[in-house]
């Protein structure tokens, strides 16, 4: 990280966290303005050092950072604005540089990630960001009470409590004590004497003092000696107090000294120096070459004309990592632009700049699906220079080389932070060609839905991945048909199983012919998706075999999306252990993302896991960050997942329980119900009834029974119906409907394998019993429940403990404790199986007639329902999310009970009861 003068930043110790880098110069001098900055700082949270271009701002709060870091445990941490140019990208700059999850640009990301950190913020280059830069520090400080922040720009941020330095120019001392030492670094034999002391002294007054200018001119001891340097700078002084008179002397100063070293550079140095200044950021040699060469400059002399740029302080160097970059400071970068339009080059350098990028990116994207990883470093490495090419490219009148660039993107923001920006750019790209039927089009429309699918997947942009569909069909393209057909699968995946499941076919065909290998692994993840929450586990895990592995290899997020679904299916199995394994390798997948979607939802995964499995505080710590990120958010953010993490961790509270459950199904149902509503509506029923709101609950579960049923959610439609249970255990005279809810719960429970909730079926009936009529089954059931508890490590919650405690006395009090020991004894040893089995042939123990229709469970009435309208078993399964042995086994019993012999006499009895009962 480099500052204002050119020199860069200044390390922390290595024991503090942070980002300092350890300059390549000394400091000199400015003691006084280090003790008062760091008195300041002693004092106040907020301090901003002001003062004009090259005054030497950077430099000194490096200085005061690195004197004071081992008073930050959690580091100090710079973030360089000067390439920041929307002020709607402050906040992400700074979130990125302490690695906060990117939510959207909001400042509530930072704040809540920097919330209990102990450190200190550096801000360099703000001016020209004022008010974005102001919001952002106001909230940090407002929510971040540890943290102080460091500001240097030209003029104060205007935020309440701050403290402003003005830095002045250097003291004369100081000022010839930076010319020597910079001069010794192209001169080590420089030395102050009689023939140039008197020079150098004319040389620093007539800098002011500045930092920047006196390196510039000690730059050019190399070739000139101090007496030309101090003749050079009186001729261009001479022309600056002839500027406009509303400019402070030093910024007249600073342009004049900028001025003359141009001047002094040679033709090719001065074409490279212009030339430079297409560049956004920082930049590459290749890049350089290919850019500053043309005319009168051959590309073998870029190197040289760079070296001697670097040398004169005019292009700052960073030589670390695997490749050298290049950075103009913002100063000389903006002097440089305007002699690239003197010399009417502009243009047509933004052109080249625009078409290098753009080769860059589309050279680049063979090693995506190999290397993803280094793939998506080198781009963001250029991102600056990306988006000034996109800029420019989208105002273009041909707008094409743009629109080119911003579909080649499109992978990046999928899998980035920067997931918004890309959605407006995109969209804009869109807009360039509204009525053009090209692959181009139809690959912009494709990446907005792509892009969508991570930055807001609720709202993916059907419309755009539809017209992809037909334009991809139009130009032949069945690679990128089939992952438009893919993205077109993910909208409907949260409303329409059968849609979603149809097009994934549709897709992975398409993608075998186009040789799309993320589409042959996505199509098929994603149906296993729709099994899991169909509670078909065994098949779902059947459809995740290696071949889906492979072709995903390079994709963590789908692969972090498919191990929470099949962490909550083996959590669903009665595997907890499993469950945690995958829940925790989701998270491990999906934080390197940094983006709060993914890596919300495995948490919220991993919490769920981790609290059913009798760790709530663990569970508590996991989904924390999670919880600090959305508190206070400008807008609501979708995770799905969370509000039921949240429920699950507040289940003994269940007025906490109900908040967040209604938070859930507010956020996802928006007109047609959403899996995520159906698997919420349940448990919001559950949680209205615990906390003592029955009128309430009551058409919750009315609904959570209608959009399981149409969606086809045996786990929450078993849910729906234990809840009903519960509610009409609470009512007068309804034990009997509540025994039947419940078996009809546990019937979809065993259809499914659903181990873990069959406890709680199995628990729920013997209490019932317990609580009407005691009797050695209840006791075998319970025992047999608890034993199985134990075994798979699913403990109850609270609430449900004192009911089994409650359960368990009542029936010693009532059996005696021999008959209670010996029955107890006898459940323990049953396995789970048995004991569902055991508990449903002692069904019917409760009075209940034998036959005619008051004979009939709920459950064999809605049969009777749906044989009278013409269904068949399959359908009936279907409707009732029940296997084809049981529908033959519920007709069996009717059958008996009403004494008939086929569906045909069956029908007809049910439409003459309906037409004598109205």
């Amino acid at each position: 990280m480099r500052g204002s003068t050119g020199e860069p930043t200044v390390a922390s110790p290595a024991r503090v966290p942070g980002n300092l880098v350890a300059p390549l110069t000394s400091f000199v001098g400015r003691h006084t303005e280090i003790e008062a900055a760091a008195g300041l700082l002693e004092r106040h949270r907020l301090v901003t050092l002001t003062g004009p271009g090259g005054a030497g701002k950077t430099r000194l709060a490096a200085q005061v950072a690195a004197d004071r870091s081992d008073r930050y445990p959690d580091g100090v941490w710079w973030v360089d604005l000067a390439t920041v140019s929307d002020g709607t990208a402050v906040t992400e700059t700074v979130a990125e540089a302490v690695g906060a999850p990117f939510v959207g640009g909001r400042a509530h990301a930072l704040r809540t990630h920097l919330a209990a950190w102990r450190s200190l913020l550096c801000l360099d280059n703000a001016e020209h960001l004022l008010d974005a830069v102001a919001s952002t520090v106001e909230a940090v400080l407002q929510g971040c009470a540890q943290v102080s922040v460091l500001v240097t720009s030209r003029e104060p941020l205007g935020v309440p409590g701050e403290a402003v330095l003005g830095v002045p120019p250097l003291s004369d001392a100081d000022a010839l004590s930076l010319f020597v030492d910079r001069a010794r670094l192209v001169q080590p034999s420089f030395a102050l004497d009689e023939s140039n002391t008197v020079a150098i002294r004319s040389i620093a007054a007539h800098l002011d003092g500045i930092p920047l200018a006196l390196e510039l001119a000690a730059a050019w001891l190399r070739t000139l000696t101090p007496r030309q340097v101090e003749a050079g700078l009186d001729d261009r002084f001479a022309l600056l107090v002839r500027g406009p008179r509303n400019a402070q002397r030093r910024q007249r100063t600073l342009a004049g000294s900028i001025d003359w070293s141009y001047a002094l550079l040679d033709e090719t140095d001065r074409v490279v120096f212009r030339r430079l200044a297409v560049f956004a950021g920082t930049f590459g040699l290749a890049a350089a070459r290919t850019l500053c060469a043309g005319g009168t400059v051959g590309a073998a002399e870029v190197l040289p004309a760079l070296g001697r740029l670097v040398d004169k302080s005019l292009v700052v160097a960073d030589v670390r990592g695997h490749e050298s970059r290049y950075r103009l400071l913002e100063t000389i970068r903006a002097f440089a632009a305007a002699r690239l339009v003197e010399a009417e080059e502009d243009t047509a350098l933004r052109e080249r700049h625009l078409a290098w990028f753009l080769l860059f990116v589309e050279t680049a994207e063979a090693d995506r699906e190999p290397d993803v990883d280094g793939w998506r470093r080198a781009l963001l490495l250029e991102y600056d220079n990306l988006r000034a090419a996109l800029e420019w490219g989208l105002a273009a009148e041909d707008p094409r080389a743009g629109r080119q660039l911003a579909a080649s993107l499109a992978w990046l923001w999928h899998l980035d932070r920067r997931g918004r920006e890309g959605i407006g750019l995109l969209r804009r790209a869109i807009d360039r060609g509204p009525d053009e039927r090209s692959r181009l089009q139809a690959r912009l429309m494709t990446g907005l839905a792509l892009v969508a699918d991570t930055a807001g997947p609720l709202d993916v942009e059907h419309e755009a991945a539809a017209r992809a569909v037909e334009l991809a069909t139009d130009v032949g393209d069945e690679g990128l048909r089939a992952l438009c057909l893919n993205l077109l699968a993910v909208g409907a995946f949260y409303t329409d199983f059968d849609e979603a499941w149809h097009l994934c076919e549709q897709a992975h065909t398409a993608a075998r012919v186009g040789g799309n290998t993320f589409v042959l692994g996505g199509a098929r993840a994603l149906q296993a998706m729709i099994l899991h929450l169909r509670d078909r586990h065994a098949e779902a895990e059947a459809v995740i075999d290696d071949t889906v592995r492979q072709c995903l290899r390079h994709h963590r997020g789908v692969l972090s999306a498919v191990l929470t679904y099949q962490a909550d299916g083996a959590l669903a199995g009665g595997d907890p252990v499993r469950a945690l394994a995958l829940a925790t390798e989701a998270l491990r997948l999906a934080e390197p993302l940094g983006d709060y979607l993914r890596v919300g939802v495995a948490r919220s995964v991993l919490a769920q896991v981790t609290a059913l499995t009798g760790d709530p505080a663990g569970a508590a710590a996991v989904l924390d960050p999670v919880l600090r990120l959305v508190e206070g958010a400008e807008e609501e953010l979708f995770i799905p997942g969370l509000d039921h993490a949240m429920a699950v961790l507040a289940r003994d509270d269940p007025a906490a329980a109900v908040d967040s459950l209604r938070r859930a199904v507010r956020s996802t149902d928006r007109g047609t119900a959403t899996w995520l509503a159906g698997r919420a509506l349940p448990r919001l029923g559950a949680a209205l009834t615990a906390a003592g709101r029955p009128d309430e609950a009551v058409p919750v579960l009315d609904r959570a029974v209608e959009v399981a049923r149409r969606l086809g959610l045996p786990g929450p439609l078993a849910e729906a119906y234990a809840a009903q249970a519960e509610l009409a255990a609470r009512g007068p005279d309804g034990t009997t409907r509540a025994v039947e809810l419940h078996h009809a719960a546990l019937t979809i429970r065993v259809d499914h394998r659903l181990r873990a909730a069959q406890l709680d079926s199995l628990e729920a009936l013997a209490r019932l019993g317990a609580a009407v009529h005691p009797t050695p089954d209840d006791v075998r059931i319970l025992a047999a429940a608890g034993s199985a508890r134990r075994d798979l490590g699913l403990p109850r919650g609270a609430d449900p403990q004192r009911a089994h405690d409650s359960a368990t006395a009542e029936l010693r009090r009532a059996l005696g404790a021999t008959a209670f020991d010996r029955a107890a004894a006898e459940g323990a040893r049953l396995t789970l199986d048995q004991a569902v089995e055991y508990a449903r042939r002692s069904r019917g123990r409760r009075g209940r007639p034998a036959t005619g229709w008051s004979s009939l469970t709920p459950t064999e009435l809605e049969v009777v329902r749906l044989v009278a309208e013409g269904c068949t078993n399959p359908q009936i399964g279907a409707r009732l999310l029940m296997s084809r042995g049981t529908v033959k086994t519920h007709l069996s019993h009717i059958f008996t009970k009403l004494d008939t012999t086929n569906r045909t006499q069956l029908a007809a009895a049910a439409i003459d009861r309906q037409d004598r009962t109205g």
